[in-house]
This record gives C-alpha cells, structure tokens and sequence, in this order.
C-alpha cells in the first residue's frame, strides 16, 4: 500500500487546496513552525483549508533545540499552534543537518546523544499531550546521529530523493523536493505513506479526534512578540516595561545584541501590563481585525502587537487571540 501525500511550508505560498486534493493527494504535512514558538505563516490558512474541504492533515515542526527542555518547549510551542485543528496524520519533529549547525552556532556540542535526547524529548511530549508522534531526517542524518533503533520507537518520516525506495522501516517516505501539483506555484516535496495512519490514529484514541482538548499546559505568565526589523532588545525592554535580563533568561538569549527579525519573543506579563487580567476573543466567520479593534475598544495595532500578527488582513476563524 502507497498513499499518495505532500508537504508544505509557508515558502509554497497561498495553495489552492481544492486543486490539489482533486488532484488526487490524500493527505498533506504542514509545516506548524519551528523553534520555541514561531508559527509557519501559512499554517492557519493551510489547516483551516484542509480541514474545510476534508483533506486529511499532519503538521511538523522543525527542530532548533540545543537541549531536551528546549525541545520540550518547542513541542508545546507546537501544541498551542495545532491545537485548534483536526489532524488524523502523525505530529513530526524535523531535525536535519541545519539543526546540528543551528546548535552548533549556540555553542552545544552537537552529538549523537544530544540529537537522540531532543527527539525522544519532543515526541515524549507530544505523546504525553496525546498526540501520535513521528519524527523526520534523512538517511545521513538518521546514521550519523540518531540511529535505527528510533525508527522502532517513533513513527518515521524517512527522506531520500531518489526514483527506487530502499526498503527503509519508515512510515512515510519523501522522494523529492521538486514535485509538480496543480494548486502550488514552484515546486513541491511529495510523499508515499507506507500506513493508515488515519485508521491507526483514530483507533487508539489520539490526536484528540474524539472531541477532547489536549490538557492544557500550565497558563504562561508571558506574551509573545515577534521581532519587528530595527528592534533592539532593549527598546523592546522598554516598551513592555520590563528589562533585557529578563527577556534574554526567558529567551535563552546568550547575546542581548543578536535577535533577529521574525523570530518570537517571550515578553513577562509584567510592567505596562500587570494589574489586569488577559482577555481573549475566538474569530468568527467574516471578521476582521479592524472590526474587533472597534468592538473592544482597541485597535489593530495593539491587537497586531499581541498576538504576534503580522499581516492584519490574514487572520482566521477559529482562531484565538489576545484582546488586552
């Protein structure tokens, strides 16, 4: 049995997903983000879609942690994101040969071990948040640093670009990065699955497909704040009445002088913002950022500003956000 997938981040852009389901694609990886918390931009888009028009979806999130509480904190950063949304595929960490030269660029030694530790420690969480997990890399990667033994405890997402599938133990196999689908400008990554993991999924309980939310994690005493260009770390300090210290121990920021545009920032709820009580607002169908500014008696900016938006016309039903 081989089922017929792709897999998408934000560089493929808006994609026509009723194109590329009728197509023939029965089922779609989404990249959800990567690092602590920094959510894919077409993430929202391509999952509400998907599960609009009854596309089966799985998300993968891909790997910058230097430590197992680091990959901890990626996988509720992964969490958060998908929470809202069905999935009936495997919940993947991505962890390749830009990861290690990330983590080497933080001044970690990248080992084997480390590497088998930050997986076994994402998909242990994602598993604890009860959620099928998987992992993904490529045969180098997976020799050189994790091993075969994992693909015996965690589902596998195996990459290998090549015509003749190699009989690896893997659930999924993606066989090239310069696919054509109707519905996706440039190309594309496509993949065989190799299980039912719909079936499968469903037949354990996971993935919360039964109704039940995911148990919460405990309510973090932050906001997040993604990185404008020009900002400094101590302008943004200053803005949220707090101070670099505490943003660089709260952010694992070992230079105060290095961040980067994009990137998320965890803010303490403190300062400008202590004495009051968060509130939040769900999206319905056919609001607009300007409109909930006007009902709340705020405005898109501040809006913008919480909830780390950076396109005010691209927000989405079902969404969650921050008011004040």
């Amino acid at each position: 049995m081989s089922i017929r997938g792709l897999d998408v981040s934000e560089f493929q852009g808006e994609v026509d997903w009723e194109q590329v389901k009728a197509a023939g694609y029965k089922f779609a990886m989404l990249r959800a983000g990567y690092g602590y918390n920094t959510v894919d931009k077409q993430f929202r888009r391509n999952a509400s879609e998907c599960n609009r028009i009854g596309l089966p979806i799985g998300a993968y999130w891909f790997c910058y942690a230097f430590s197992p509480e680091k990959a901890v904190q990626e996988a509720d950063g992964c969490i958060s994101t998908i929470s809202g949304y069905r999935l009936d595929y495997p919940v993947c960490y991505d962890i390749e040969q830009a990861s290690a030269d990330y983590i080497e660029k933080q001044g970690v030694s990248f080992t084997p071990a480390l590497a088998r530790n930050v997986v076994t420690s994402f998909c242990s969480r994602i598993e604890a948040k009860g959620y099928y997990a998987m992992f993904y890399t490529n045969r180098n990667f997976l020799d050189t640093y994790l091993g075969i033994d994992l693909t015996k405890r965690y589902a596998y997402w195996y990459a290998r670009y090549t015509d003749q599938f190699d009989g690896t133990n893997c659930g999924m196999w993606q066989y090239t990065s310069t696919g054509s689908v109707p519905g996706i400008s440039g190309n594309v990554d496509l993949d065989l699955g190799y299980v039912d993991y719909p079936a499968v999924i469903k037949s354990a309980g996971l993935n919360h497909l039964s109704g039940s939310a995911p148990a919460p994690a405990p309510s973090p005493q932050y906001i997040t704040y993604v990185i404008q260009p020009g900002d400094t770390l101590s302008g943004i300090a200053q803005r949220y009445g707090t101070t670099v210290s505490a943003l660089a121990q709260l952010n694992g920021i070992s230079d105060p002088d290095k961040i980067y545009a994009g990137n998320t920032l965890k803010v303490p709820e403190s300062g400008n913002n202590s004495g009051s009580s968060p509130q939040y607002y769900t999206i319905q169908a056919g609001d607009t950022l300007s409109g909930i500014a006007l009902r709340f008696g705020t405005t898109v900016s501040t809006l913008a500003r919480l909830n780390g938006i950076s396109d005010p016309d691209k927000i989405y039903t079902g969404d969650r956000i921050r008011i004040k």
